[in-house]
């Protein structure tokens, strides 16, 4: 048997020794179970001599088993892990630098993944069970968690967790790495402080909720901010008159659900410079376009849709979805709320890019009229690596905004 197996069989045995020793115990503390734990090492270590990363490794692994999140614990220390999707007891993989690599690690059972995310779930005040198998939550540190039972997961249950990094993304940073270029962004901030209603299209991983953030990041630090989320992942700095609202599903204890649709119309009454939606995906797209129209310039919000263009029919999908308002109405309410659609992709060297900035001009005959204001064009590869640049295409039109803003 090689050094591995032996060190991962004497964990088991030293987890299971733990486990039987802490049952029925509730009052004990981190230390001690550490110190039961080093106590289990030292008698091991006389039936088989353990090296002192053997034996740092068996400590780590059964405290995460006790205390933490298991097998998933190290996964979620490493900071190089952008994401954790584990398919079932016998199936985790994780995303490095954009790519998917399969960990080999397990859980013991099936039982014991779903007590990991009981306690995900209940560390986020969300429920999760045979009656409401899908929920979203979050960790502590802000990572956003997905969860589906099964039956619904035939392979079930899954656990997706998405971390963010805990330096966040700046301006500088997206600049520096060529996501967009200084001069982009001297516009994008010149339209926040003018009050522009801006949408953020983009695939799943694309970096729409990073990219919101650093736009939020130009919005005056004397105006009152109230963002609306699923899962609370926006993080707004400098602004001190901020409320932070999040939806809620119902649940077996009485609670009713409380949609995106609800908070964005409480946050009208909330007297708001400002509303951000962290996405939206079905009726609330109605409400969000009503309050743009009302008075609530510079909102924001993301979609998913694959290209600018797409954006815009996807919003009047969800709007024709959930309205019996004629399509030629809600063409008009989209070109009087939003102006401004930036687009965000993942190349094929799996770099995060801006890719389009479209302008939305107005509305004639039955269409919606858009202008391109900015496009990235490719110029090759470098070492893998896609190499090009952000082309201006048009001036922008509507600059009314821009005037009562003061900005030339």
């Amino acid at each position: 048997m090689d050094r591995e197996s032996i060190v991962n069989k004497k964990s088991e045995e030293i987890k299971k020794e733990v486990q039987r020793e802490l049952e029925g115990r509730l009052d004990i503390d981190d230390e001690d179970v550490l110190r039961i734990i080093d106590e289990k090492i030292r008698l091991k270590n006389r039936q088989v001599s353990l090296m002192l990363s053997d034996k740092l490794a068996i400590r780590r692994d059964v405290f995460n088993a006790m205390r933490r999140l298991d097998v998933l614990q190290e996964l979620i220390d490493d900071p190089t892990v952008t994401e954790i999707m584990v398919n079932g007891m016998h199936s985790i993989f994780v995303e490095r630098n954009g790519g998917l690599v399969d960990t080999g690690k397990s859980f013991d059972s099936k039982d014991r993944l779903s007590d990991i995310i009981q306690q995900i779930v209940a560390g986020a005040n969300r429920t999760v069970n045979a009656a409401s198998p899908i929920v979203d939550a979050r960790l502590k540190d802000g990572s956003r968690v997905n969860v589906v039972l099964d039956p619904v997961a035939l392979n079930g249950p899954i656990l997706t967790i998405r971390r963010f990094p805990k330096v966040p993304m700046d301006a500088a940073k997206l600049i520096g790495n060529g996501s967009a270029t200084e001069e982009v962004m001297d516009l994008l901030r010149d339209l926040v402080k003018a009050k522009y209603n801006i949408l953020i299209s983009g695939g799943t991983g694309a970096g729409k909720t990073t990219f919101l953030n650093i736009l939020s990041g130009f919005i005056p630090k004397d105006e009152r901010i109230i963002t609306i989320e699923d899962s609370a992942e926006l993080v707004i700095r400098g602004v001190s008159n901020i409320v932070s609202l999040e939806s809620r599903n119902a649940n077996s204890s009485g609670c009713n659900a409380i949609s995106i649709r609800d908070l964005i119309r409480t946050a009208l009454r909330m007297r708001p410079d400002r509303i951000i939606v962290g996405e939206v995906r079905g009726s609330e797209s109605i409400d969000m376009l009503q309050a743009m129209n009302v008075g609530q310039d510079g909102s924001m919000s993301t979609i998913h849709a694959n290209s600018a263009a797409d954006a815009v029919s996807r919003l009047e999908t969800m709007m024709m979805l959930h309205t019996e308002i004629p399509i030629t109405a809600l063409r008009r309410q989209i070109a009087s709320g939003i102006d401004i659609i930036i687009h965000l992709g993942r190349l094929r060297d799996r770099s995060r890019r801006l890719l389009e900035i479209i302008e939305v001009t107005g509305f004639e005959g039955n269409d919606l009229k858009t202008r391109i204001l900015y496009r990235f064009e490719e110029k090759g590869e470098v070492k893998g690596r896609i190499m090009g640049e952000h082309v201006r295409i048009n001036g922008i039109v509507n600059t009314d905004k821009l005037v009562r803003a003061g900005i030339k």
